[in-house]
């Protein structure tokens, strides 16, 4: 509720004092204010009709989405406050000498209509940053009804003060009223950074830097008035992540040099162009740092993989090479690729053998003694030698297939399916009987053996769960600390570049403006 009173409180009466002075200037030269106050209403309305609209699409997204809506609308919020409390700190001591100017500058241009028009887009302004502040606010409360009766109650004070201000009753200080409320912004946008970062990891944008660091539950129980002050307020939540801590330092100590620096003591503007030439080489050594010391995640697994039997006895080993596999207990096996796979949640390409086997040339005919054979030398279960001793028609049905599947260039996966069954009729059979081959069974001419059914080890499939997991995580920190990182400071430094030239230029055509003012010496001294 403080967060949101304080951001109506500011922000509205921004707009007010704008609208105030607008509407002094309006009827002190005999305008009518009507078009005035629908401009205002106008932008009131607007600004409405955008925070409900935001509310809507949010609330329709699914979960994943509405994260990332939410990460979306924190940063802009934080990008708006961040740009008024800068402008603040340079235009607040001069903020309504400033409006009176550009309002007699609109008047003197001949119409009222300008005027009409600059309190609307003031309006719109103001209301389009607060809605979307306080729609981010509002996500990161935990009360939303109270944070919804600050935001009113702060608006309301705005308005009163705005009309105070405008009737000659209400004498404020603005310089230290914005400079005051620039301090508690401050910490509720470096509370948005945090609210910020955390939504982004529960999107999936955001994975590095999600370490613990402090337990603050101690400082703030759940459901106390400290923790509705330091959550619900500030947006610190009890446990904060190493890149949430990062982000709130990166945030409150630069904006608060910004907002407070004494102003006797501020750099003059080529002091500060040589600041931000230096800041801008801090910036480039330290993109360069990070991308040569963060290492590249590598996922290490076991050459040789463990593989069991139908039974879950040990069946040997395997490994890969390329597209081959080799067997510690048979030949080796040529694969090929069939495109990619999800296995148990993870991406895979996916191979399978590339022979192919058939029954073409098997028997048609079986006699009981072949039968047997084919049964590891017993009698297939439901055939009575006496009642049916054959010979018998024979069907045959063969399967052989091996599926590996591989994650990142390493064996994640594989199994082969070895089987071979015949269905037998006549031969006094009443009905039709299958019987399977036995592994090691003496077969007929034409049929294969089966090879016996495999699969890798459950042990290291586990195993290499985990690493896939760590790896993901380590891939994630270094993509992030290694390559964004440096990319980010990289567009810092240019940005910083950019202002110091700008600032220099300007200060040069200000120095040649200068001069050319200054009449010459030996010409004055010729015209007296």
């Amino acid at each position: 509720m403080l967060a949101t009173f304080v951001i109506g409180l500011r922000e509205g009466l921004e707009a007010a004092l704008i609208v105030g002075i607008i509407a002094a200037f309006l009827k002190k030269n005999g305008h009518r204010l009507t078009a005035m106050w629908l401009g205002v209403g106008a932008g009131v309305a607007i600004s409405i009709a955008v925070g409900i609209a935001l509310k809507v699409i949010e609330s329709n997204l699914p979960q994943r989405q509405q994260e990332m809506m939410e990460t979306v609308i924190g940063g802009v919020a934080v990008v708006f406050v961040t740009g008024m409390i800068i402008w603040m700190s340079k235009h607040s001591r001069g903020l309504k000498r400033e409006i009176e100017s550009a309002a007699q500058s609109a008047l003197g241009a001949g119409t009222a209509r300008a005027m009409v028009i600059m309190a609307f887009l003031a309006v719109l302004k103001e209301g389009f940053e607060s809605a979307v502040f306080m729609l981010a606010t509002f996500q990161a409360a935990t009360n939303t009804g109270s944070a919804i009766a600050g935001a009113a109650l702060g608006i309301g004070g705005a308005v009163l003060l705005g009309i105070g201000l405008y009737t000659g009753g209400v004498s404020i200080n603005l310089a230290k009223f914005f400079k005051g409320t620039s301090a508690f912004l401050i910490l509720i946008a470096a509370g948005l950074v945090v609210t910020a970062l955390r939504t982004a990891h529960e999107a999936g944008w955001l994975n590095a830097g999600q370490s613990r660091t402090v337990d603050l539950h101690w400082l703030a129980p759940p459901g106390s008035i400290r923790s509705a002050v330091f959550t619900g307020v500030l947006g610190i939540p009890a446990d904060p992540r190493v890149i949430e801590v990062l982000g709130w330092f990166l945030f409150v100590i630069p904006m608060t040099l910004i907002a407070f620096w004494p102003a006797a003591h501020r750099p003059s503007v080529i002091q500060a162009a040589r600041l931000k030439l230096a800041l801008a080489g801090a910036c480039v050594a330290g993109a360069i740092a990070a991308f040569v010391a963060v290492p590249s995640a590598t996922l290490s697994t076991a050459q040789l993989v463990p593989v069991v039997d139908g039974s879950g006895s040990s069946a040997g080993t395997i490994r890969l090479t390329g597209s081959t596999l080799h067997r510690s207990t048979g030949a080796d096996i040529a694969l090929e690729s069939r495109g990619s796979a999800v296995v148990a949640g993870v991406r895979t390409r996916h191979l399978t053998d590339a022979t192919a086997t058939g029954t073409g040339s098997a028997p048609t005919t079986l006699t009981l003694e072949q039968v047997t054979a084919l049964n590891g030398s017993r009698v297939p279960v439901g055939v009575d030698p006496s009642v049916n001793p054959g010979p018998y028609k024979a069907a045959w049905h063969q399967t052989d297939k091996l599926d590996v599947w591989t994650s990142h260039g390493q064996l994640y996966d594989a199994s082969r399916a070895s089987r071979t069954s015949v269905t037998l009729t006549g031969g006094g059979l009443s009905t039709a009987r299958t019987v399977a081959v036995a592994p090691g069974a003496k077969v007929p001419a034409g049929v294969t053996a089966p090879t016996g059914s495999w699969s890798v080890a459950p042990s290291y499939s586990d195993e290499f769960a985990a690493k896939l997991n760590r790896f993901a995580t380590e891939r994630d920190s270094a993509n992030f600390w290694g390559r964004f990182v440096p990319i980010g400071l990289l567009v810092a430094a240019a940005a910083f570049v950019i202002v110091a030239l700008r600032s220099r230029r300007r200060l040069h055509t200000a120095g040649e403006l200068a001069g050319s003012a200054t009449p010459h010496p030996s010409r004055s001294s010729a015209h007296a």
